[in-house]
């Protein structure tokens, strides 16, 4: 399923109007200011229903707009469909797709994001390495896709019952069963980490060596390495010293998902640099690892990928994008787009807001300029 076009009513500074997008590499390119990133984030909120740049919903709608709008027509093997986000001033939001609520995240493209405000997925917390994980395990399986949900349910309910034990309200007796439960759920969803994060480490490896970050590895390390009989006898052995601290002190809510470059962790120790070369290595690797497990390729939105990336390797990443999936750049520069072999590239001008289509950008046009 790819986007065939984009229209948006209200949404920050993007005028009214609908651009036809090429079916594999997009350039959207022009000065600074120009509404390049605010039409990746309008694609990203025509799918998700949220923004990737903020957590104020208000700063999507434009001035003087009651609302943001953005509808998306999507073309697929059943034909074509119409999804469509919309967030009123007062809150109120809606996500359908043919005029019917949008019931899951399967029922549209995946979509994968590289923008400098994600490097919070390298260097911040480990938190965050999780849920992106998790979604991930939902992507690749989504027979799996509510094993976080499950463990997170189980996980609030026995931190709930140590605190009700804690104040005097229940028994000690009580909270036995709930080792149990919560090994048993958690066991599946360490076993999806290891797998998936398994997945990642060839394509990662690779691509973030061509990026320059030569022995760097991603790598899954769970607080718990021993099987679902050991989790709950781990979990018994802790009880006093959770009942204590009124909270659940070991499982996979502690797990890390960690990137090294040279042994050395990437998120307190690399460069911005670097730690822009492994999330764009991890972002590609998630995408190989999609389309080897026979799932379709994420739409890809890259912002301002290029401007830190020598030739040599702004034609790597095109032709790691040509043959499949399609994927939306931004650039100040078309010609910072290379042709490569195999490249259905489509270039379109953006300037104050609006879009221009025009002709893809010519082979050795980066080098000319």
């Amino acid at each position: 399923m790819r986007l065939a076009a984009l229209e948006a009513l209200g949404f920050r500074n993007l005028a009214a109007a609908r651009v036809e997008l090429g079916p594999a590499i997009v350039v959207l390119h022009g000065p600074n200011g120009s509404g390049k990133t605010n039409m990746l984030e309008a694609v990203y909120f025509g799918l998700t229903n949220r923004s990737f740049r903020t957590g104020n919903d208000r700063d999507l709608i434009a001035f003087d707009e009651p609302a943001a709008r953005v509808e998306l027509e999507l073309e697929g093997s059943a034909g074509h469909s119409v999804l469509l986000s919309a967030l009123e001033r007062g809150g109120e939001r809606r996500h359908r797709i043919d005029g019917r609520k949008l019931d899951t995240a399967g029922e549209r493209p995946l979509v994968s994001v590289f923008h400098p405000d994600r490097l919070a997925l390298v260097k911040g917390p480990a938190a965050h390495r999780r849920a992106h994980l998790d979604r991930l395990i939902a992507a690749l399986w989504p027979a799996r896709a509510d094993l976080r949900s499950r463990f997170g349910r189980t996980l609030a309910q026995r931190n709930a019952l140590v605190a009700r034990i804690n104040a005097g309200q229940a028994p000690a007796g009580s909270l036995p069963s709930w080792d149990e439960r919560l090994a048993d759920e958690a066991e599946p969803l360490i076993t999806s980490r290891s797998e998936a994060v398994e997945s990642l480490s060839a394509p990662f490896a690779e691509l973030a060596g061509a990026l320059g970050l030569e022995s760097a590895e991603v790598s899954y390390r769970p607080r718990h390495g021993g099987g679902r009989e050991e989790l709950a006898a781990e979990l018994a052995a802790r009880r006093s010293a959770d009942l204590g601290r009124a909270y659940t002190s070991y499982g996979p809510q502690l797990d890390e998902v960690e990137m090294r470059l040279g042994g050395r962790a990437l998120r307190r120790f690399g460069s911005q640099g670097q730690q822009r070369a492994a999330l764009l290595a991890l972002l590609f690797a998630e995408r190989t690892a999609l389309i080897d497990a026979g799932r379709s390729a994420p739409i890809m939105l890259l912002d301002d990928v290029m401007s830190e990336l020598d030739p040599e390797r702004r034609a790597l990443l095109v032709g790691s994008l040509a043959g499949a999936g399609q994927a939306l750049l931004t650039a100040t520069e078309a010609a910072h787009v290379p042709a490569a072999p195999g490249a259905d590239i489509t270039s379109i001008a953006v300037s104050g807001g609006a879009a221009l289509r025009s002709a893809a950008a010519p082979p050795g046009a980066e080098e000319a300029a």
